[in-house]
């Protein structure tokens, strides 16, 4: 025997029906608070924040990467006389 019963309501009737609590107030609250944390993230990636994130090393990082690769290009260079 096979029985098909069809209930035409809402989700928030059939949440009723159900016994389930209300969550719409909780989703509101994750919803926006996802959109506050991703405008932050979208901020982060505006250019002139790059260039502010990648400049907060200051000169002394920007001096020893130079004299790294100074050093490296001089090994370079040396290497090829020999």
């Amino acid at each position: 025997m096979k029985m098909t019963v069809e209930i035409d309501c809402s989700p928030v009737e059939a949440r009723a029906f159900l016994g389930l609590p209300d969550v719409s107030g909780l989703n509101d609250h994750l919803v926006k608070e996802m959109q506050a944390r991703m405008d932050a993230n979208m901020a982060m990636l505006a250019p002139d924040e790059l260039m502010k994130n990648w400049m907060a090393f200051g000169t002394g990082a920007q001096d020893s990467f130079r004299k790294l690769m100074t050093a490296a290009a001089g090994a370079a260079v040396s290497g090829k006389r020999e």
